[in-house]
């Protein structure tokens, strides 16, 4: 499978409309320490491509989707699932759109 960057929310969201795809896999990415948020990654799997749409945080929302970035009581700034899966039905106008977490370690 070829994995292919993109570098706009307009370019993925254009993509993702046009192929109607069945799921779409999402990844929060964090650093250490874990107060400091680093980055949503969403990945757009077709059949033998898998698109990459990455966006960073910037203050209290993420730069380039605008998604809300929340704050714990201990500082640690995290993002909300239904956030995420609420955007993006919303945004591709999919309530069928299955949307999935994927933990790294």
């Amino acid at each position: 499978m070829t994995n292919v960057r993109i570098h706009t929310w307009e370019e993925f969201k254009e993509l993702a409309i046009k192929n109607r795809p069945k799921t779409i896999v999402y990844i929060i990415a964090h650093t250490i320490p874990p107060s400091d948020l680093t980055a949503l990654k969403l990945l757009l799997p077709l059949q033998g491509v898998q698109y990459i749409f990455t966006d960073t945080a910037k203050g209290d929302k993420l730069r380039r989707t605008g998604i809300r970035i929340h704050t714990g009581i201990n500082g640690n700034r995290f993002l909300e699932d239904n956030d995420i899966k609420n955007y993006l039905k919303t945004q591709l106008q999919r309530d069928d759109l299955q949307i999935f977490s994927y933990w790294t370690s």
